[in-house]
């Protein structure tokens, strides 16, 4: 008994040993990463008019030591498009994500996009908001509504037998 719990003691500080050097491993290759900073993360639409252009750039530069790729782009609707880089990015190079919105959604703007590279702060999630109004629409009822104020609707009570 007392051999097998001496066997069962240097079997978890060996495995100690050789976990503590993988990780003093991967703390060395973390600092040749690369990192990607961005300029902002939340762009803000404010309010726009529908079918009004919807693009904007997320700027970002590679603040680590080796190149930056950028292995995809991901929305979180289809109705916003990102376009990105495919190549390396070297160090402190800067470069720029495109992102299209369809304006033609009116209503409030909450979206998401999700960037997958080889950084050590990968994923960066980024994301659009604002609103889109239509300002059309809202002229034609405003045209209707003096006609339904004009109008009077009377009802007469009815009396059941």
């Amino acid at each position: 008994m007392k051999k097998l719990l001496y066997l069962v003691m240097v079997g978890m500080f060996a495995f100690q040993y050789i976990n503590a050097q993988d990780k003093t491993e991967l703390t060395k290759e973390n600092k040749k990463l690369p990192e990607i900073s961005f300029n902002k993360l939340v762009h803000n639409y404010g309010t726009i008019e529908k079918g009004s252009n919807g693009m904007c750039e997320f700027e970002f530069t590679n603040t680590g030591k080796e190149p930056l790729i950028l292995e995809n782009v991901r929305s979180s609707c289809g109705c916003t498009v990102p376009s990105w880089p495919k190549e390396p990015l070297k160090k402190k190079k800067t470069a720029t994500i495109k992102v299209k919105y369809n304006t033609n959604r009116v209503g409030t703007i909450s979206k998401s996009i999700t960037v997958y590279s080889n950084a050590r702060s990968s994923p960066v999630r980024l994301k659009i908001t604002g609103k889109v109004v239509d300002t059309k629409a809202k002229t034609k009822i405003n045209n209707t509504t003096p006609y339904l104020e004009k109008t009077k609707v009377t009802t007469t009570p009815r009396i059941n037998n």
